[in-house]
């Protein structure tokens, strides 16, 4: 089962890795504009629509879920313009009294654009989210200003808007008919990483802690994605949404697990033999780039943290 798994993750980065790509170019960067499309919302369950990516480099996924009585939006584009945008696609598909607003983490592509949403919107963020934006600032949407022209106009006088609604662990959102199980991950992509399960529809809506590239596990540790992993096999949902790329079902997760087992085995395993880090990195690319051909730095980075949390 776990080589089916990694084998179509294997395939699924092909496709996709553009937009790991396009996201982490510098100034001057040519690609398609990060614009969330109007008129190619998506209905994918009885209360769930997403509007997709296209495979574009900062653009989100970005999903409304609809009640009776609420409407719930996550992720907002890059800047205004494109808040403003989402927000046509939802009023053809919803028109409820209260609107809801959350982000799967707190990076420009998916937060930065509250401002183009009605002043009455209540904006949900966990704990965790609410600290990283205060360490943070506005750091990571200065050095995306400095990409073109065009992302320093979507992101001028871009702001976060705060807290309506805070929660530690887990907050429930009832819209009517429809509940969203808003999930605070811990220290994954991000500090302040957020899931949304959708019951009963059973959408997970993943960030970038379940994609078809590799996990970007950065700072954080192996056993922190692991355990994220876990928790999502647990709702067992149908279908999972993430921050980009494609859309999936449970056989993402299971390849996310595959390939963050085989590197905290593999590297135990050397380091148990006395290989230092370069060898260890050297040793284990070696064996992997066959099955993850454009892992890239994400693969280095993965062995980086297994190697110092063991």
């Amino acid at each position: 089962m776990r080589t089916t798994a990694a084998a179509a993750f294997t395939l699924s980065i092909v496709s996709i890795g553009t937009v790991a790509a396009l996201a982490q170019r510098g100034p001057g960067a040519q690609g398609p504009p990060p614009l969330v499309r109007e008129n190619a919302t998506e209905q994918i369950s009885d209360h769930v629509y997403v509007i997709p990516d296209n495979d574009v480099g900062m653009v989100p996924n970005v999903g409304i879920i609809v009640g009776t009585r609420g409407t719930l939006v996550i992720d907002t584009g890059l800047g205004a313009r494109n808040g403003a945008t989402i927000v046509g696609e939802m009023q053809k598909v919803s028109k409820t009294p209260e609107l809801y607003l959350a982000s799967t983490h707190v990076h420009p592509e998916h937060d930065l654009g509250a401002g183009g949403f009605p002043a009455h919107t209540k904006m949900i963020r966990s704990r965790a989210q609410v600290d990283e934006i205060a360490a943070s600032g506005l750091e990571t949407a200065q050095r995306f200003s400095a990409i073109s022209p065009l992302h320093a106009e979507l992101l001028k006088g871009a702001t976060f808007k705060p807290a309506d609604i805070t929660f530690e662990g887990e907050h429930v959102l009832d819209l009517g008919g429809v509940r969203v199980r808003i999930l605070a991950l811990g220290y994954n992509h991000t500090r302040g990483d957020q899931a949304f399960f959708v019951e009963p529809d059973a959408i997970l809506f993943s960030g970038d802690v379940v994609m078809s590239r590799l996990p970007n596990v950065g700072g954080s540790t192996l056993a922190q994605w692991l355990a994220s992993q876990q928790r999502f096999e647990q709702l067992q949902p149908k279908r999972i949404v993430p921050s980009h790329g494609p859309m999936g079902d449970i056989s993402m997760v299971a390849a996310y697990r595959t390939f963050l087992e085989t590197v905290q085995r593999r590297v135990g395993e050397l380091k148990k033999q006395g290989r230092t880090l370069e060898e260890t990195t050297a040793t284990l690319t070696a064996e992997l780039q066959g099955s993850y051909p454009d892992a890239g730095g994400r693969l280095a980075g993965t062995i980086r943290a297994a190697y110092t949390e063991q």
